[in-house]
């Protein structure tokens, strides 16, 4: 299991992408967290087995709606979420940093 956060930009926010990245990831079996940044971006935190987390970032690009521009990828320590969810109100997840 890995853990990643993800942080996408272009017009992400207001079209209903945070819930089809909750969809994406329930298919896939990803648990983790995502969230709007006051920017304008979307941040998120999977985890999952590699190639399957491959397989969720590649699928972001196919919400509807949504104008996927840039996204960022990186490594975190393993966190164990259960299920997937979004988080509303700009609560954050600590990633231990």
């Amino acid at each position: 299991m890995k853990t990643i956060e993800v942080t996408i930009s272009g017009r992400v926010q207001r079209v209903g992408f945070r819930a089809c990245i909750r969809k994406i990831a329930a298919d896939l079996s990803v648990t983790g967290t995502v969230f709007n940044l006051p920017d304008g971006r979307v941040q998120v935190f999977a985890t999952a087995e590699p190639m399957i987390l491959e397989k969720f970032i590649s699928t972001l690009y196919g919400c509807p709606r949504a104008v996927v521009r840039d996204v960022k990828v990186s490594g975190q320590s393993l966190m164990v979420f259960e299920g997937f969810s979004i988080i509303k109100n700009d609560r954050r997840v600590s990633t231990g940093r």
